[in-house]
């Protein structure tokens, strides 16, 4: 059965870049869609697809920002969401919501150079390692002066410090990371990439369906790299400074597929996968064969002469689909997913759409 055509207002060679979406414009458009396609409202869809994207954010999919994903490629992320929009656009009508996940951060966090300071008063660069053997020994400390702004005592920053490292380590995951400032709530590098937001607005528009935007990584004192957990959800006290994002499970509960794709392959995306594996085995059983994961628009953190965690997310991947989930491409029709194929031919055709 045939995919929809991409609009024409899609620009493959505009994808790296940042630009003002027309969205008066691209309404007008959508409305025609509709018209030209025979395409129903969302609300209607007798089989339901999420399609989940990881910060597809300017910070990690825009080269020149801070933490632009390039993979072994160099052009990773660019390269992604091309795919990522025509896959959109071609499979409107089978879209039934969009959450987009968006990291999210202040100035003053835990992982941030400012919040840091050695024994001679300067802060770490970014990229350093911060391990619980140099908290406690006093090679790092927390800088004073960020401990009014976020609303805590001095002495509880270093102890909520040393607890929290202990806690990284021991859960055997990886060391605190200080990373450069990115995804700053208000700025640029916070934004949708323009070509993947206009791709969101236009389905927006031309399904009525609202885009759920999930914002994490605002708690001060914890990394937050998966939608569904932070890293570490207790202080030192025993008391909560983060919680899981329980509801957003629940709701993926709701459809009969769900679609991930998006930044990075190695940290967010698998992470944000491993959360959604880590519950109880009734709702393991229940999300992860109906869970899809395009490989083709997600990639690795690589930077070249330092890191390669190419390996570790194809092996991450390996294990997603040892779970249960299904690792599929963009550019393969949907009904030929495992699956699908048949149930979205029945609801296509009750339903009328040209597909």
């Amino acid at each position: 059965m045939p995919e929809l055509p991409v609009p024409p207002h899609f620009d493959r060679h505009r994808v790296g870049e940042v630009w003002r979406v027309p969205y008066e414009i691209r309404a007008a458009d959508a409305r025609r869609w509709i018209s030209e396609h025979g395409l129903a409202p969302a609300s209607e869809d007798g089989f339901r697809i999420c399609l989940v994207l990881v910060d597809v954010q300017n910070t990690f999919c825009i080269p020149g920002f801070e933490l632009f994903v390039g993979g072994r490629s160099g052009t990773g992320a660019v390269d992604d969401n091309r795919r990522l929009c025509d896959f959109l656009y071609r499979n409107l009508d089978a879209i039934t919501q969009i959450v987009p996940t968006m990291d999210t951060h202040r100035v003053m966090q835990i992982f941030h150079p400012i919040w840091l300071l050695d024994e001679e008063g300067r802060h770490p660069s970014p990229y350093t390692l911060v391990t619980a053997d140099e908290v406690e020994s006093g090679r790092w400390r927390v800088n004073p002066a960020v401990c009014n702004p976020v609303g805590i005592e001095e002495d509880y920053a270093q102890r909520q410090l040393l607890h929290y490292t202990r806690t990284l380590e021991a859960g055997g995951k990886y060391t605190l990371t200080i990373w450069p400032y990115h995804a700053m709530l208000g700025g640029i590098s916070h934004a949708l990439v323009s070509a993947v937001e206009e791709a969101v607005f236009f389905h927006a528009a031309a399904r009525y369906s609202q885009p759920d935007v999930q914002v994490k990584g605002e708690d001060a004192l914890t990394e937050h790299y998966s939608i569904f957990a932070p890293e570490v959800r207790e202080g030192p006290d025993g008391e909560t400074i983060a919680s899981a994002n329980d509801a957003l499970i629940e709701r993926l509960l709701d459809f009969d597929a769900v679609v991930v794709a998006g930044q990075a392959k190695s940290h967010c995306v698998a992470w944000t996968i491993d959360d959604l594996l880590a519950g109880d085995d009734a709702r393991e059983q229940a999300l992860a064969p109906r869970t899809y994961l395009l490989e083709d628009c997600t990639s690795p953190v690589v930077l070249p002469g330092a890191v390669d965690y190419a390996d570790e997310a194809d092996a991450a991947f390996r294990r997603f689909a040892e779970a249960g989930m299904h690792v599929v491409r963009s550019t393969d029709p949907m009904e030929s997913w495992p699956g699908l194929g048949e149930v979205l031919q029945v609801t296509s055709s009750s339903r009328g759409l040209g597909r």
